[in-house]
């Protein structure tokens, strides 16, 4: 075996172990694409419809609002209720924190200025967030 033949199989091993990190990369990224347009196309609460206003509820300290608002899924679904939490002191920014099936009322109850029960979930708010969808 001479030195060219040592060279050119080195050069193949070199090939291939490029060829390989490449692959792995492609898939890792496809994954990770595949991934994030699941959890955007199903659970992203910021893609929720924007339903029917029906109460507010303001923070005792008037920091924030809280929003309710129901939605007619039609023939085949219940009714939901969406919870969108409004910064007062952010020119009204706003974050939906608040998603339940099968409910057609919001009761909200401010227990103090950071915490506030929405039909029997507490919720510190601005962090927290109840989403049926993501319950086991």
């Amino acid at each position: 075996m001479g030195i060219n033949e040592t060279n050119v199989k080195y050069e193949e091993r070199l090939f291939y172990k490029k060829l390989l990190k490449g692959l792995i990369i492609a898939s890792l990224l496809c994954i990770v694409l595949v991934g994030y347009g699941v959890y955007w196309a199903f659970f992203d609460m910021n893609r929720l419809p924007t339903g029917e206003y029906l109460t507010e509820e303001t923070s005792p300290n008037g920091k924030y609002t809280l929003k309710a608002y129901v939605t007619n899924g039609g023939a085949t679904t219940s009714y939901s209720i969406r919870g969108e939490l409004v910064f007062n002191d952010k020119a009204n920014k706003t974050k939906n924190i608040y998603w339940n099936y099968r409910e057609d009322t919001a009761k909200i109850i401010w227990t103090d200025n950071n915490t506030v029960v929405i039909n029997g979930h507490t919720l510190e708010v601005p962090n927290e967030k109840f989403d049926f969808r993501n319950q086991r």
